[in-house]
């Protein structure tokens, strides 16, 4: 499977990855109202055992088959351990 990846304009280092170019009508409305603009990244082939940057091809083309898009967001910041309470103040 051919997916065409498409960055977010307003959202920082998020990605849609489309199965037919342009095809922005797949997207839902308040999807593609939070992400706005999208530009043009790349084109990749969803062959099997590719290796994606925050997911594999396999999970990238069944939520593809499954919503017609798949979604990438950037990872959950990790905890700060420094900010836990560690129940030393007075």
């Amino acid at each position: 499977m051919q997916a065409y990846v498409y960055k977010s304009l307003r959202k920082y280092d998020t990605y849609v990855f489309l199965p037919e170019r342009d095809d922005f009508a797949r997207l839902p409305e308040p999807v593609r109202a939070q992400l706005g603009p999208l530009q043009f990244v790349l084109d990749v082939a969803l062959t099997p055992g590719r290796r994606l940057a925050r997911a594999s091809a396999d999970e990238v083309r069944a939520n593809i088959d499954a919503h017609g898009f798949h979604l990438q967001m950037p990872p959950l910041p990790a905890a700060d351990p420094m900010s836990d309470d560690w129940g030393t103040d007075a």
